[in-house]
């Protein structure tokens, strides 16, 4: 996956609905909530807010968030982010072979799209082959479907008017997780687009369903289909009437007749309308919780709390030793101390991530130790002989020294030649959180002697030196992650694209003369691979714990705090099953209004 996607993307389900409520808000020009309370006692609807515009109604080249498709697209398979199991969704079942290398599903009987046409087998080879395994379209997705070292893409043939076979070229593991749960997207409203070309020679796909199509020519399988979308302003969601699913009574799902995403800027304004009661939910960052927690009762609305979320934060420096022209990426006095394991290991302990959790968190979070998530079955813990860093200023200065490290008669650390240690700290601004945590690790490093100038700055121009010029020292990021270690493969793949401490020039990219692998780099890229190609369970956890003591050892990435997931949502609604994986509304098809 490209960086921008790994970065807003917390799983590969695309329930980007629950991304938004974590992140929600709502303006007061934007819509009048009595208009709303209204409209509510009449329809049963569930609004919620977004703070940008969607980039594009077309599920194959979406990139980033917000997007609509947890809403209107659904796969063969689903996350049940309850019980963390993979359950059938348009698929009723499936067979794996006694090899492992064939998966045929059987799709559902009398299956439609919201233009109530047929789903059938041939939509899923479809949308598989002429789109996702497509080379002339650009899609994220297919990165997913290349399996093994040498990257092969899987196969997709129909096998009846029932049956589709998937074959992978080696055992995959987590091919049920990660590659059928895609959308599935139909044949007949896309294939002729796909077909023609335009006077570049590009299918004219690439420019289909944008955001200035009708509503009414986006044709969906999912729990709803759009109804309405005004720039700047709303995006309104209308039940889709021929969704598969049914409740015990035989009634269509789902309950809720209508969904109201309001497009507005501010999380400060969000919290102000929850609390008039002009939304329905809304992310509870920790400078919020307190506030809102003596409110429950009194404002009819519940906190949830799934625990540690599912997303990681990092410190991580430029170790790469490569040149473009002939000019170093990166001045080879700090490429040294980056360099040096030791510096890193320092930096970790000099770091004091429990006053974080206290300060910027209000005590709302937990110290994070690996890239892995706790909840995940492949997760080391401490006590199973993870490796970790508490806050321990001597301890980083006896490495600093061991590390060839030493100190003048100010405090100042200094290199074997001399050198001042002073690099510069970068992150995206505007994310107070962050913010927070970046000041704090300058002050921490001070104390044992290293500069850090802290620079935020905006989002397109940190993601621009991260990823292309490659031209900074040290960075502060957040990625998603879930219970599956693969979906993160392409962070700890040396040839990854979101390899960020040691990035390789991507297509496109000026090539860099002199990259090098470390070893213990390369290692890690291979214990993702064979723990892709394990199927047993037991042996996929050895793997993986091997690849986390390794990444705590040698620290490219230094994990920060997980941050508790939090969100306040009104006891109108029944059904909830909140967690950190799914937040609150991840079953929206089973969500019922009781008042």
């Amino acid at each position: 996956m490209t960086l921008i996607k790994k970065i807003f993307n917390h799983t590969k389900r695309f329930l980007l609905l629950i991304t938004l409520l974590s992140f929600t808000a709502i303006s007061i020009t934007a819509c009048n909530p009595t208009k709303l309370k209204s409209q509510a006692a009449q329809i049963p609807q569930l609004v919620t807010s977004i703070l940008s515009d969607p980039k594009t109604f077309n599920y194959a080249l979406n990139a980033e968030s917000p997007n609509i498709f947890g809403l209107t697209y659904e796969g063969l398979t689903n996350e049940n982010y309850e019980t963390g199991q993979i359950e059938p969704a348009l698929a009723e079942s499936w067979q794996i072979s006694d090899d492992k290398l064939k998966i045929v599903f059987t799709l559902r009987e009398n299956l439609k799209w919201s233009d109530g046409k047929p789903l059938t087998v041939d939509d899923v080879v479809f949308t598989y082959k002429d789109i996702y395994l497509n080379e002339d379209i650009p899609t994220d997705i297919r990165d997913t479907l290349k399996i093994g070292e040498n990257r092969k893409l899987i196969a997709v043939r129909k096998v009846d008017n029932r049956r589709v076979e998937f074959t992978v070229p080696e055992p995959f593991a987590p091919f049920l997780r990660s590659a059928t749960a895609y959308g599935i997207l139909p044949a007949h409203a896309l294939k002729e687009s796909i077909k023609t070309k335009d006077n570049e020679g590009k299918p004219k796909f690439l420019t289909k369903w944008g955001v200035d199509t009708p509503p009414e020519q986006i044709i969906v399988n999912g729990p709803y289909k759009l109804e309405r979308y005004d720039t700047s302003q709303r995006v309104i969601f209308r039940r889709n009437p021929y969704y598969w699913r049914k409740d015990a009574q035989g009634k269509p799902l789902p309950y809720i007749e209508r969904i109201v995403w309001q497009i507005v800027e501010s999380t400060d304004t969000s919290l102000l309308q929850f609390r008039s009661g002009g939304l329905d939910s809304v992310g509870v960052s920790p400078d919020y919780f307190s506030l809102l927690k003596v409110q429950e009762k009194q404002g009819n609305f519940k906190i949830y709390n799934g625990g540690p979320s599912s997303s990681t934060t990092f410190l991580f420096f430029n170790l790469n030793k490569g040149q473009r022209n002939g000019k170093p990426l990166i001045d080879p006095v700090k490429s040294r101390w980056f360099n040096t394991v030791e510096f890193r290991q320092a930096v970790a302990y000099a770091i004091d991530r429990q006053t974080m959790i206290n300060n910027t968190f209000r005590g709302l979070g937990k110290l994070q130790n690996s890239p892995i998530y706790e909840k995940s079955p492949y997760y080391l813990s401490p006590q199973e002989g993870l490796k970790v860093y508490d806050y321990n200023p001597k301890k980083a200065k006896q490495l600093l020294i061991k590390g060839g490290f030493k100190y003048n008669e100010q405090g100042q650390v200094l290199d074997a030649e001399g050198n001042v240690v002073r690099f510069t700290l970068i992150t995206n601004a505007g994310n107070k959180i962050r913010e927070a945590m970046g000041s704090q690790i300058k002050q921490n490093l001070g104390k044992i002697g290293i500069q850090v100038d802290f620079t935020p700055m905006a989002w397109n121009t940190y993601v621009d030196k991260i990823s292309n010029t490659l031209d900074w020292d040290a960075g502060l990021i957040g990625f998603g992650a879930g219970l599956e270690p693969n979906d993160s493969a392409n962070l700890w793949s040396p040839e990854g694209g979101s390899h960020l401490f040691n990035q390789k020039p991507q297509a496109g990219q000026k090539p860099i003369q002199g990259w090098e692998v470390s070893p213990w780099e390369a290692e890690i890229g291979q214990l993702y691979i064979q723990g892709a190609k394990e199927l047993d369970e037991a042996k996929r956890k050895v793997i993986y714990s091997k690849s986390q003591q390794i990444t705590q050892e040698y620290l490219p990435t230094i994990y920060l705090v997980n941050p508790y997931s939090l969100v306040a949502v009104r006891d109108r609604f029944e059904g909830i099953k909140f967690s950190s994986l799914g937040g609150a509304f991840w079953n929206i098809h089973e969500i019922k209004i009781t008042k």
